[in-house]
């Protein structure tokens, strides 16, 4: 199968196309840098230089494509219009990137009894709807004669297929420890995200591109942690002290707004069945404090 693959030299995007790359398919990844390409070309990647702000582009790698994954930015809707447009009437399969902080609840670090599942999603937030609303149209382009399909990643750990690429929450909080000495968490650290290895990521994608439905939302996840719990296991590996405490505020200036309150202070607990049970999917880890512990290569202080 020829397959697109958006934010190919990204740590989802990379991951996704390398292992698309190497069960057989014939890999076309978008990227924006050439210094890029080489890591790329070796995983079994073609790169693609361009951007998603290239509408043509987009338009007429979708159409050329048997496939598409959009992993790049899951809040670009003209990319994703553009994606649509391309495929438009092609029966062809689109799957899109979506994150589950759609139902975070920027909690401070204040932990909720509260857990979604795919078929009672909330009404989003105002700072969420943009994203929920690129979901829908994805969604609904089964009307179009597009095969669509959303997968809602949760927190995702392990090591990227693309050297030098990482994910988005640990990194953070380890890139904070490094520079200041302390590990530290939004408010108390009770919160609560759902979360999945990257390999298991990659698994979901595969089996999605041969067998999800048209107009499918997928929470991807296989386990559950506080914040508190992976502080504790990076301070420890990294030979810190406990972890601290941080005010919201002082958390915002670190991190900026988006990442402190929804990234990293919100709960985002989900329980996804539909790729279990409409695709089979059975995924190896589900301990992301266990994989802090003894999986994750050791940063140093």
């Amino acid at each position: 199968m020829k397959i697109f693959v958006t934010g190919a030299s990204g740590f989802i995007g990379g991951s996704i196309a390398a292992g698309l790359a190497q069960a057989g398919h014939q890999v076309r990844g978008l990227a924006r840098r050439r210094e890029r390409f080489p890591a790329l070309q070796k995983l079994g990647i073609e790169p693609v230089e361009g951007d998603l702000d290239d509408r043509t582009q987009l338009v007429a790698e979708a159409r050329a494509a048997d496939a598409v994954i959009n992993a790049a930015d899951s809040d670009h809707r003209s990319a994703v219009e553009a994606l649509l447009d391309g495929l438009e009437g092609s029966d062809k399969v689109l799957l899109h990137t979506s994150g589950s902080s759609i139902v975070g609840d920027a909690s401070g670090g204040e932990p909720t009894d509260r857990i979604y599942y795919e078929d009672a999603l909330p009404e989003p937030t105002a700072d969420k709807a943009p994203r929920v609303a690129i979901d829908n149209l994805v969604l609904a382009a089964a009307a179009r004669g597009v095969r669509g399909s959303v997968l809602c990643n949760t927190l995702i750990y392990g090591v990227g297929a693309v050297p030098d690429t990482a994910s988005v929450q640990l990194p953070r909080l380890i890139r904070q420890a490094q520079k200041s000495g302390v590990m530290r968490h939004v408010g108390r650290g009770a919160n609560i995200w759902s979360n999945v290895h990257i390999d298991d990521v990659v698994e979901l994608y595969r089996l999605a591109l041969e067998r999800s439905p048209a107009g499918t939302f997928y929470f991807v996840d296989s386990g559950e942690a506080s914040f508190r719990e992976m502080t504790t296991a990076l301070a420890d590996v990294m030979k810190l002290g406990a972890p601290q405490d941080w005010p919201l505020e002082d958390a915002i200036r670190e991190w900026g707004y988006e990442m402190a309150s929804y990234g990293l202070g919100s709960n985002s607990r989900v329980r996804g069945q539909r790729a279990r049970e409409l695709l089979g999917w059975q995924p190896r880890r589900t301990s992301v404090t266990d994989w802090i512990r003894s999986g994750m290569p050791v940063p140093k202080p």
